[in-house]
């Protein structure tokens, strides 16, 4: 007698032969929630939010750490980028939240210790730059709590952010950051403004300080020998685009936040980027310049009205 067929399951099918029930639960696993975007503190008509991902050497350690080459680029964002960066927040009374893998933290443990006592905020950025979509989830979580205590155990600090290494979200991210008890996170781009973070359609009291490529200085520099990663776009056209998005942000009333890389644009060239875009902004008279954990602090109100 011929065994009866048993039907496919969803994770057999193709994208386009899901059930709708299929498609739906993946597109609410992790959601954007209600708008959090209370009045800005004092009167403030814009905020903004500068960030610094310090990947240094891990991007080619997470690799296998092959390249040399790719080794001393890494190395330059320690060397040169951190110090003009810090000198030039120094300069301007800015604060600002830097992203920081674990491996970065004990390759260069003054220089986090540095940070914390200019002012700024420490956020976990992985272990070793690491692919969260590509680990069991019980390795993310484990690299996601060493991370944690790594950073704590360095800089006296303990952590309230995270920014997934290269913005990789995996199924197990959302609920390792809410067992952590995270005031916020820093990796996903449903929205200009912060947001609280939906999973499988349940609100988790996690608020979204939103990223964007387009307000990140790798797409517009990054350099591969090997590789079509060759960019001629000029540091002032650079500048063009994220004034537009800062006085965008300016007009609505809004977030312009900013993610660069030490390694990047710290370069004689490019730094001066970030120093027209604060005059800028001073200028205005009335934008806020505040940490991720700072402005997730102030978006979190909202939820308890």
């Amino acid at each position: 007698m011929t065994a009866p067929m048993t039907a496919p399951s969803s994770t057999d099918l193709k994208p386009w032969q899901w059930p709708e029930d299929h498609w739906r639960r993946r597109v609410a696993k992790v959601r954007a929630g209600r708008s959090l975007a209370p009045a800005w503190p004092d009167g403030k008509r814009c905020a903004v939010a500068l960030s610094f991902d310090v990947d240094h050497e891990t991007n080619e350690l997470r690799d296998g750490g092959k390249s040399l080459g790719r080794l001393s680029w890494g190395q330059y964002g320690h060397r040169q980028g951190m110090p003009r960066i810090l000198e030039l927040l120094a300069e301007h009374d800015v604060p600002a939240s830097f992203y920081v893998p674990a491996v970065v933290a004990m390759l260069y443990p003054d220089e986090q210790r540095g940070v914390v006592a200019a002012g700024h905020e420490i956020g976990i950025h992985g272990w070793i730059h690491e692919l969260n979509s590509i680990l069991p989830a019980e390795a993310e979580r484990d690299l996601m709590l060493r991370s944690a205590d790594a950073l704590e155990r360095i800089t006296g600090t303990r952590p309230v952010g995270l920014r997934t290494p290269s913005w990789d979200y995996s199924d197990a991210t959302l609920a390792i950051i809410r067992e952590m008890g995270l005031l916020y996170d820093s990796s996903l781009m449903a929205d200009d403004t912060c947001y609280e973070l939906m999973e499988d359609g349940a609100p988790t009291g996690i608020v979204e300080v939103p990223v964007e490529w387009i307000r990140d200085d790798a797409p517009y520099f990054m350099m591969s020998r090997f590789e079509g990663l060759r960019p001629h776009i000029g540091p002032e056209d650079v500048l063009a685009i994220f004034m537009r998005e800062f006085e965008g942000a300016y007009r609505e009333g809004g977030l312009f936040q900013l993610t660069m890389h030490p390694h990047i644009i710290g370069y004689r060239s490019r730094l001066w980027i970030v120093e027209e875009l604060i005059r800028a902004a001073k200028a205005k008279g009335d934008v806020w310049f505040a940490t991720h954990a700072d402005i997730a602090a102030h978006a979190a109100t909202a939820l308890r009205s």
